[in-house]
């Protein structure tokens, strides 16, 4: 089955049987939560960046992790929409890339997996980004959810300050899952791309 959907199709169906908001929908609670994570991302970064693994880091990395979940939650009950199917994703991104990112100037992680996630998570941001002005949406496989939870424990592990300076086998371990993972949903998205080219576009 494809991992793509028309995003009046599937988003109207799932807002339409729960009373909810349309496929157009901006103002939602799912993407108010949704913006609170973009928010407060630089600050999780900023202290990873200052302190290293420390509680700070862990206080405001917890709630992030929470409203992904309870986004997903809510939007899965009041409806989907395109805004969400967009904006969830892209705001994972930013938080696991950018953290990352600060993580490997620390010495944290390796370089290597961590290029590997960035590019990965690019061309799917592009790739969504070309469908989403074509109206279709690209829900999360169920590997995909797992290749999140998986960069979300090397992010985490990474920061905990129980397990430093010993952490670093437990986050790497997960990292490297991560890597795998993402490579093989972003070869399942690709491959369902390249299939939603060849059929007609949804009307609008």
């Amino acid at each position: 089955m494809s991992t793509l959907a028309a995003g009046a199709g599937t988003a109207g169906s799932s807002g339409g049987s729960r009373g909810g908001f349309g496929p157009s929908a901006l103002a939602t609670p799912a993407n108010a939560l949704t913006l609170a994570r973009f928010l407060a991302t630089p600050v999780f970064i900023i202290i990873v960046a200052a302190r290293g693994p420390c509680w700070p880091a862990v206080a405001v990395g917890l709630p992030l992790v929470a409203t992904d979940i309870l986004d997903g939650w809510i939007a899965r009950r009041m409806g989907t929409t395109r805004s969400g199917a967009f904006l969830d994703p892209l705001a994972d991104k930013i938080l696991v890339i950018g953290s990352l990112l600060v993580l490997v100037d620390k010495h944290e992680q390796w370089w290597l997996p961590v290029a590997l996630i960035a590019l990965r998570e690019l061309g799917i941001s592009i790739m969504r980004s070309q469908l989403g002005r074509r109206g279709i949406s690209v829900p999360a496989t169920g590997l995909a959810k797992l290749k999140t939870l998986a960069q979300d424990c090397a992010v985490g592990f990474s920061v905990l300050p129980l397990l430093a300076p010993r952490h670093l086998v437990v986050a790497r371990t997960f990292l490297w899952v991560a890597v795998v993972l993402s490579l093989w949903t972003g070869g399942q998205y690709v491959m369902a791309y390249r299939r939603s080219r060849v059929t007609p576009e949804p009307a609008s």
